[in-house]
């Protein structure tokens, strides 16, 4: 069986065929690159940093989130640092879901296996969509980084009431590997999806 043939004008690429059932309506006439270049240069963020021992002071990753967002256009509206509790975590990504100046949330540290470990189970239930090739694509990006122990992260993204969440690594180099070739990269373009 034949898929239909491409025509040249890149306005007009379409799927047909069983092809077009696998993918969403959105994409029936427009490409990847043609959503990033009509989405926002600018999405502002809450960043919210979970950690038992760290302070604003001295709180490494949410400045690492904020450089990054901000080399590549993006605000940062506000950002905080919470307890690693279930509870207050809820409460920050909450506040930021609320918020129609944030359309989207980065979290930093709570990503691991151990006991104090807890933000995505915070996250799960508020979560709508999971975004799975993140953590995926995380975690190939971070093998090449460090070895098998990338497989230790729980990074994760998914939306929630329209906005995208991703939790990241409490590791700073690890924030900027996931901000930079990740996030960044992708932020406008999702922001843009999820306005229409």
């Amino acid at each position: 069986m034949r898929v239909g043939k491409k025509k040249n004008s890149p306005k007009s690429k379409t799927l047909r065929g069983p092809l077009l059932a696998l993918h969403p309506s959105s994409y029936a006439s427009s490409t990847p690159q043609e959503h990033k270049e009509t989405a926002p240069h600018s999405v502002p963020c809450a960043v919210v940093t979970v950690s038992d021992s760290k302070t604003e002071a001295t709180d490494r990753g949410g400045p690492t989130i904020r450089a990054s967002l901000e080399k590549a256009g993006h605000g940062v509206a506000w950002s905080r640092v919470v307890r690693d509790e279930v509870l207050e975590i809820r409460a920050a990504v909450e506040a930021a879901l609320a918020d129609r100046g944030v359309l989207a949330v980065v979290l930093t540290g709570g990503t691991g296996i151990a006991r104090r470990d807890v933000t995505v189970e915070a996250l799960q239930p508020i979560l709508e969509k999971d975004l799975p090739g993140f953590g995926e694509l995380f975690r190939m990006l971070s093998f090449r980084e460090i070895g098998s122990a990338a497989m230790l992260s729980r990074a994760l993204a998914g939306i929630a009431r329209g906005k995208p969440i991703f939790a990241l690594p409490g590791s700073p180099a690890a924030v900027k590997l996931a901000m930079d070739e990740l996030v960044v990269k992708e932020l406008g373009h999702m922001a843009g999806l999820l306005a229409r």
